[in-house]
């Protein structure tokens, strides 16, 4: 077998990183039709042998980044989302996250997963008993009000983001739908576009640190956009429908995920 370069940890074979990849492209899939893609991407890469955990969240930030920015740009030429209530979103957004990573280890993750399954619980119901919610464009506010409240909930959950993370591009759909009165499709778009800027306000400080594993969340990236790319064009061409379906399904996998974290101790 060929030597992998020097930047994929020992232990790493082509095997294995060909099903990261694969993971990745399925990963970037998911959060470009509605956000959640962390879920199969963060823990495939916490399982690679050698690899710390700010390590895998780090590359988990970078190939993620790649997706974000691909998605964003594929909606951005088809669908056409305001820029300007999604671009100081962003902007609020990447402050938060960096603030949020910054104060991250003095928040225990456990004080959060009961408080978030709660809330995605109500999420879903608050979906699955309003099938109309997210069908059409009903804007609640206009201009300046608009961007207030757009800019509030990105540095809100921008600041989730950096101090927790998953699930966020979740909850910047169901944001931009319930608070903002957007449809799903829409929702998707300017969600990529604010997730890109919590992506990269997390690298500007993993990447100083040396935290990133470049050879393997390159390779990752390089799937992560394949699947943003197709998962961007597949929202687009089913529509709101499609879009709110995939949304339930992932909050339901979420809620489980979470769950499952916060019942272990308990069992173990």
């Amino acid at each position: 077998m060929l030597p992998l370069d020097a930047w994929i940890p020992d232990g790493v074979g082509w095997e294995t990183l060909a099903l990261l990849v694969l993971v990745a492209l399925a990963a970037g899939w998911i959060d470009a039709v509605v956000g959640g893609g962390g879920l199969l991407q963060l823990p495939a890469l916490l399982l690679v042998p050698g690899l710390a955990p700010v390590q895998a969240l780090a590359t988990n930030k970078l190939a993620s980044i790649a997706g974000t920015a691909t998605s964003s740009v594929t909606y951005y030429q088809r669908v056409g989302p305001d820029l300007r209530t999604a671009l100081p979103m962003a902007g609020f957004a990447l402050v938060g996250s960096v603030g949020g990573a910054a104060v991250a280890s003095s928040l225990p993750a456990a004080v959060f997963k009961p408080l978030i399954i709660c809330v995605l619980v109500g999420v879903a119901l608050f979906v699955a008993l309003r099938p109309k919610l997210g069908a059409a464009t009903r804007l609640r506010y206009a201009g300046a009000r608009h961007v207030a409240v757009a800019c509030v909930i990105g540095f809100a959950l921008g600041g989730y983001d950096g101090m927790f993370g998953p699930g966020t591009g979740a909850f910047l759909v169901i944001a931009l739908v319930s608070a903002l009165g957007y449809d799903f499709v829409t929702a998707s778009a300017k969600a990529k576009i604010v997730n890109f800027a919590t992506n990269l306000g997390a690298l500007l400080l993993f990447v100083p640190t040396g935290s990133v594993v470049w050879g393997l969340g390159l390779a990752m990236a390089a799937g992560n956009m394949v699947g943003g790319y197709l998962g961007a064009r597949t929202a687009i061409a089913r529509g709101v429908g499609f879009v709110r379906a995939v949304f339930l399904t992932v909050v339901g996998i979420l809620i489980l995920r979470l769950g499952y974290d916060v019942a272990v101790p308990y069992f173990s």
